[in-house]
């Protein structure tokens, strides 16, 4: 069964659930959604691990509040309220640049990584832009929160090449209730500071074993952080899954779940 609570993290209220027993493993939520988006892995994991996940501060049960945080530093203590010492850490998106930033900070904490459709901090991206981008501005600027969800959206889970009608409809459904939490977030209510400096420029100093998991439709500048980091970070792996765009533990779990299992079994 689900323990689910609340930490005091940061000034933050930060809400959790754990479950299992055995080798720690902590689930970072991608930012187009929040702790949910793990909800096909959770069972599994925890029929062989410790399994953590939680919503960061703005998405899902964990309200931002005023003041200065960054997401690592709230990661970290969340471990240490659990009392947890070190633990496999499998983050997505903006998740992933959590636990990116999380490893240099405190590399005797993780044990492993798996870095799903990663962001990266202090990344640079040349190419074209999602072909929604100046429509996504101007619903913005507008504050029509509901059309920015529905772009999004289109970037994030229908992705490249596809139409909302080829994605699974619940899935699309539930990544439109999640996002939706944290684009009601007010904008200047607390103050994210980046890692310093960037991980981009540091990734050489992770030890930890790595494994980049891609979807083949998902944005270029993705797709492109994501060969960065496998490149820069030594002895990485790389698995792309086919069909699947940004969020690919839910388009595809059962596939999702025997790549991650199956490294994190060769790391016992």
């Amino acid at each position: 069964m689900k323990e689910r609570g609340y930490a005091e993290v940061g000034g933050a209220r930060v809400y959790y659930e754990v479950a299992g027993q055995g080798d720690p493993i902590v689930f970072v939520h991608a930012g187009i959604a929040d702790g949910r988006m793990w909800d096909t892995q959770f069972d599994i994991f925890a029929q062989q691990h410790r399994v953590l996940g939680y919503d960061r501060r703005g998405f899902g049960n964990t309200a931002m509040v005023a003041g200065a945080f960054s997401h690592h530093r709230d990661l970290h203590a969340l471990l240490e309220f659990l009392e947890i010492a070190d633990a496999y850490l499998v983050g997505c998106s903006q998740g992933a640049k959590t636990i990116i930033d999380f490893a240099l900070e405190h590399p005797q904490m993780a044990r492993a990584l798996v870095v799903v459709s990663p962001a990266l901090s202090g990344f640079t991206f040349a190419g074209e832009l999602p072909k929604q981008a100046e429509l996504l501005d101007a619903a913005d600027e507008a504050g029509d929160v509901e059309q920015v969800n529905e772009l999004e959206l289109q970037i994030w889970v229908d992705g490249s090449h596809r139409s909302r009608e080829q994605v699974d409809a619940k899935v699309r459904e539930l990544v439109r209730e999640m996002n939706l939490i944290a684009l009601k977030t007010p904008e200047d209510l607390g103050d994210e500071q980046p890692l310093e400096p960037p991980a981009a420029n540091r990734l050489g100093g992770i030890r930890a074993p790595t494994l980049v998991v891609t979807g083949d439709l998902d944005t270029p500048k993705t797709l492109a952080a994501a060969d960065f980091t496998r490149h820069h970070i030594a002895g990485a792996r790389q698995v792309g899954m086919t069909g699947t765009a940004h969020l690919p533990n839910m388009e595809k779990p059962e596939e999702f779940n025997r790549h991650v299992l199956s490294f994190l079994d060769n790391r016992s």
